[in-house]
């Protein structure tokens, strides 16, 4: 028996002498050593080794190269036509540039694959979200979207809501929903857990959770699907004061949120619907493809959804103003509810002489349509504009065409790479398009269609006595040429989630 490195993997392999045999305790002990050489060699190598894999220069393993990135092959190439001759559903100027750029893929009406470029955009808005919840004593949680239809029935809602629930039966033909909202289920919650301690006042909770509602007419792509992710929040109070106060509070944060994200949101007056309560407020964007009508003083600031004001009064109840229709999608939405769950769940928080009912409030941001119609209202109709804080990547850098006079900057355009991954901030920021096979021209279209926020050309400049790079601005279309230190301190203060 001896052993010899694999010509293919350079692992250690077993190899049995001519015309020998050996006893079991023999064979075992000698593939016990081989193990043990072969987890030695795995520690000695400096990066993975697998026999079925292409090996990978340690240096470019560094790098996140574009080729390597998974994207529909036929990019860019859907002509806004076909697509909705495809889905037979209106379009926005979102949904065909999200699905031209191969960031979401229909599966079925108002249903939608998200991909990678997508998700790393969402989980940066996640977590701008998750950071304004906090800010306020927000606890995050985390509900059961099969929602049983007993709370609904005993809330009143099972009725009420009537085909936008999805339902279903399980195997002992009992009745489900998949939870457009969660209510019930929060305030059924935390009264079997007790009620509120006064400790725990203002207790907020929230969750960002996939929803599902049977739209009727799905249409616009993510701004109004059959399954979606939503920001929900719960508030628990023991007094309308509290209430109100809190109810304040979590407009502030989502004020704050749509201003870190640069939209030029309106908070306007709004209907309670079938969420029910005593106040409702919407947050909305502008838009000519909105489907509800707003009503805007431009004099004293009020804004009204349409839905909530005399449709024939044009005179601003605040101040006597003329008022202005426009169009808008809602992004967010808060109600103030008072006691018409508290009261029906039991739920209460602690208080002298005797427990009151919990004030509540509940609070939602549609997360998938905040992403689209940040998109919808942003981007021209052929390029992509992000919210620079939740772009899936800050900086594209497009080396030389292979072949070209330009082709010695490669390395230089490898360097530049390295040294702005040296960025703490920006360390993961950053895509090399590797396609040199395409012409330089031919990148830069599609990065900023793609919509980086800074898309930095590797030339002939950059083979100078003293290198320049072109660095392109996709949210201004400023472009331009820096030097190395140029480019680091233009980069120093992008602003990361």
């Amino acid at each position: 028996m001896c052993f010899r490195l694999c010509c293919s993997c350079r692992f250690p392999h077993v190899f049995p002498g001519a015309g020998l045999s050996f006893s079991p305790a023999v064979e075992k002990l000698g593939f016990v050593m081989v193990r043990l050489l072969r987890l030695c060699s795995i520690v000695s190598l400096p990066h993975r080794i697998n026999c079925k894999f292409h090996h990978h220069d340690v240096a470019k393993g560094k790098r996140l190269l574009l080729s390597r990135l998974y994207q529909p092959r036929n990019l860019w190439e859907e002509s806004p036509s076909s697509l909705e001759s495809k889905s037979g559903e209106r379009t926005s100027r979102s949904h065909k540039l999200m699905i031209k750029a191969g960031l979401i893929q229909p599966s079925s009406p108002g249903c939608f694959h998200f991909l990678p470029f997508t998700v790393r955009s969402m989980e940066k808005l996640f977590r701008l979200i998750d950071k304004e919840m906090h800010g306020i004593g927000g606890q995050k949680i985390d509900l059961t979207n099969l929602s049983p239809a007993a709370l609904w029935k005993q809330s009143g809602r099972w009725e009420l809501m009537g085909k936008e629930l999805f339902r279903l039966a399980d195997r002992h033909n009992q009745d489900y929903c998949l939870g457009p909202t969660h209510e019930e289920a929060v305030t059924h919650l935390v009264s079997t857990e007790g009620g509120i301690t006064y400790k725990q006042l203002p207790l907020l909770l929230y969750q960002i959770t996939k929803k599902f509602r049977d739209e009727p007419r799905p249409c616009f792509g993510l701004l109004r699907g059959r399954e979606f992710y939503m920001k929900d929040m719960y508030t628990f109070d023991a007094s309308e004061e509290g209430a109100y106060q809190t109810y304040n509070e979590v407009c502030n944060a989502y004020s704050n949120i749509f201003n870190a994200l640069g939209l030029k949101f309106v908070k306007v007056q709004a209907d309670t619907g079938n969420i029910g309560g005593k106040m409702s407020h919407e947050f909305q964007l502008p838009a000519n493809i909105g489907q509800d009508r707003l009503l805007v003083c431009g004099g004293c600031g009020f804004a009204a959804n349409i839905e909530t004001l005399n449709a024939d009064d044009r005179d601003c109840p605040s101040c006597g103003g003329e008022l202005t229709e426009t169009k808008g999608i809602e992004i967010g939405h808060t109600f103030y509810l008072g006691t018409k769950y508290s009261n029906t769940f039991n739920t209460t928080c602690d208080s002298q002489p005797k427990p009151l009912l919990a004030e509540m409030g509940c609070y939602g941001i549609g997360v998938t349509r905040l992403l689209a119609a940040s998109i919808e209202v942003l981007s021209t109709e052929d390029e992509i504009h992000w919210p620079g804080l939740i772009a899936p990547y800050q900086v594209c850098l497009i080396p030389p065409k292979k072949g070209s006079k330009e082709a010695d900057a490669v390395t230089v355009a490898e360097t530049l790479y390295d040294d702005i991954h040296s960025l703490y901030h920006l360390r993961d920021e950053i895509v090399l398009d590797d396609r040199t096979q395409m012409t330089i021209g031919k990148r830069v279209k599609e990065a900023e269609m793609m919509g980086y926020p800074f898309v930095i050309v590797v030339g002939k400049k950059a083979l100078g006595s003293q290198p320049l790079f072109e660095v392109r601005r996709q949210n201004t279309g400023e472009v331009q040429y820096l030097s190395r230190e140029g480019v680091m301190d233009c980069l120093k203060n992008v602003q990361v989630i």
